[in-house]
């Protein structure tokens, strides 16, 4: 009886053996954690959908970054949830937004925690479309002149990253002719270059009142099935002026996400949605998964994947485990 002379058991023997060979590893300099921002003060109010995360008001937001920062995050991407909304979504580019004033409230207490800004009118809008709505159609090229103009008030603000989530043809291009114009040539986007009409988005809707009044938006998202077709739309991003390229969401996409990583060579990010978030909670406080095990194994297979950071809601709570 003859036996294997090649054994990949033997590295897998002990956790130090298993650390000296691991190929891909999860650090806090992966991690980017997203931030709800409500109108009022004093708020910091749980989002039921999504357990551990919460809304804060701009005044809450200094002792959240010190936290953020100190736990080694680089990164928070913000998300504005406006009191009032109508058809232009007119509070997105609004000075003195809640956006705007989390921008300028997050760099004056932590000046070197990087602040991105998700670009999109969903959440500023009273139909929840993420463009100008005519003829009951979200129509593309009005909407982009709204998306500059927001993307300018948070470069404004003091953003580092601009994130336009919109999904409009051009968008990229826009944005970055009117903050060059400006003289914001040094702010970054990220743009969410494939962005599929995902079942997994339901809990960051509440989160951020943003479901749609009317219809839903795979007509201007990506349709699951395809994936050559996210290549395309990575590569246009890049030539109208996109620095880095994100895939949403993220679990659902790690084959784009691979392919991603094989045709460019610019920075790539995933987001782990709220509905991957939920359902690792959900199952973990039924006791039917390890939840930390699961959440650390979700995250890694991102990073394996390709991703050089993820947006997660998780990022505060993996952070607080991983060694600096």
């Amino acid at each position: 009886m003859s036996y294997p002379r090649t054994r990949l058991r033997r590295m897998r023997r002990s956790e130090g053996l298993r650390r000296l060979v691991r190929e891909t590893r999860l650090s806090r300099d992966d991690l980017v954690l997203p931030l709800f921002v409500v109108e009022g003060s004093r708020v910091r109010e749980p989002v039921a959908s999504l357990p551990g995360v919460l809304r804060f008001s701009v005044d809450a937001l200094a002792r959240e970054a010190k936290e953020v920062f100190d736990l080694g995050i680089p990164a928070v991407i913000l998300f504005g949830v406006p009191d009032t909304k109508d058809a232009r979504g007119s509070g997105a580019d609004a000075a003195g937004g809640a956006v705007q004033r989390a921008v300028e409230a997050l760099k004056s207490a932590e000046p070197d925690l990087v602040v991105a800004t998700d670009v999109c009118l969903c959440e500023y809008t009273d139909h929840g479309h993420c463009g100008i709505v005519q003829g009951g159609e979200v129509a593309n090229d009005p909407s982009l002149e709204r998306l500059a103009a927001t993307a300018l008030s948070h470069a404004r603000a003091g953003a580092d990253v601009v994130a336009p989530s919109d999904m409009m043809d051009g968008r990229v291009g826009a944005i970055r002719s009117g903050l060059d114009a400006h003289g914001f040539q040094a702010v970054a986007i990220l743009s969410y270059a494939a962005k599929y009409a995902s079942a997994y988005y339901g809990p960051f809707r509440e989160a951020a009142g943003s479901t749609p009044r009317f219809g839903d938006r795979r007509g201007y998202q990506m349709d699951p099935g395809n994936a050559r077709e996210a290549l395309r739309e990575m590569r246009l991003d890049l030539e109208e002026g996109a620095d880095a390229l994100l895939v949403k969401p993220a679990l659902p996409s790690l084959d784009v996400l691979a392919a991603a990583r094989r045709a460019f060579e610019v920075p790539l990010a995933a987001y782990h949605v709220s509905g991957e978030y939920a359902m690792l909670k959900a199952a973990a406080e039924r006791g039917w998964i390890d939840g930390e095990r699961a959440l650390d194994e979700a995250l890694l297979a991102i990073k394996r994947a390709g991703a050089d950071f993820i947006l997660t809601y998780a990022a505060k709570e993996v952070a607080a485990r991983l060694a600096p």
